[in-house]
């Protein structure tokens, strides 16, 4: 595929962004979604260890919630996408970085009639990485309807609590009490500026990694497939959080608060 030479936002987008830590874009990702496509079938049919080991089983025998990253070395059309298409100029964008590191992809197919919900967190404390600079962009494949779109809580990138995360069971990921617990926000949703959006294939949520979210089961007839590329800027570095973080990266070997400089992040803006 042809590289996307230009980046399709502009500086209310970047404001808002900022202010918000989390944004729609529509349709920027528009040519991507055949290959990506190709490259979530191909990565479904020979998941990563990741993937057998993250894919959440319902207890209640309704459809599996598939989840798999750290794949784009060996998925070409993940790897073309990382280096071809404008997301990591986008990105440096919205984070208002000289550069623009790829972090990590994260599959993620909530097949239809799924009852899987993705629980309120932010992802910031599951990752090796600290920094104020950094993105997701969420990606659709499918069309997705509100009710079971990404859920983003505006403006949770500025409070200053980091919550602990959990897996899907319900149990921490770290032994230790360094985080605080999250609010019960489900309880108390007219508290909180939740915001979220009908998607068509193309479209992106842009997030903040301290950001708020989460999202409800699949409840209808359509899978809901979604491709999520991690970006980080100037300010990144290794975060040693006292666990084994998500992903894992068990190959690493940098000391807390060195910068993030590894191969496994390969930096794609500027462009070389």
């Amino acid at each position: 595929m042809q590289k996307d030479l230009t980046a399709p936002i502009d500086q209310q987008t970047i404001d808002r962004w900022q202010a918000d830590g989390v944004v729609l874009l529509k349709g920027v990702f528009t040519p991507w979604i055949e290959p990506l496509s190709r490259g979530v079938a191909a990565l479904m049919a020979n998941p990563s260890e990741y993937g057998h080991a993250r894919t959440v089983i319902p207890k209640d025998g309704s459809a599996p919630f598939f989840q798999d990253y750290c794949n784009w070395s060996r998925i070409p059309e993940f790897e073309d996408f990382v280096f071809q298409s404008a997301a990591a100029e986008i990105a440096a964008a919205l984070m208002q970085s000289q550069t623009a590191k790829f972090f990590h992809e994260h599959t993620l197919v909530k097949q239809p009639g799924g009852s899987t919900v993705t629980p309120w967190h932010h992802d910031q404390p599951y990752y090796c990485v600290s920094g104020r600079q950094n993105v997701s962009f969420w990606i659709p494949l499918d069309p997705v309807a509100q009710a079971t779109s990404l859920r983003c809580i505006r403006g949770s990138h500025r409070w200053d609590a980091e919550f602990s995360p959990t897996r899907f069971n319900g149990t921490k990921l770290y032994d230790h009490a360094r985080f605080r617990s999250l609010p019960d926000i489900d309880a108390h949703e007219d508290e909180y500026d939740i915001v979220s959006w009908d998607l068509e294939p193309g479209d992106a949520v842009a997030f903040h990694f301290r950001t708020v979210h989460g999202a409800r089961g699949n409840h209808t007839a359509r899978s809901r497939r979604v491709f999520s590329a991690r970006w980080v800027g100037d300010d990144a570095a290794f975060a040693d959080r006292g666990g084994v973080t998500s992903p894992p990266y068990p190959e690493l070997r940098l000391r807390d608060g060195e910068p993030l400089d590894s191969p496994l992040f390969p930096q794609v803006w500027p462009r070389g």
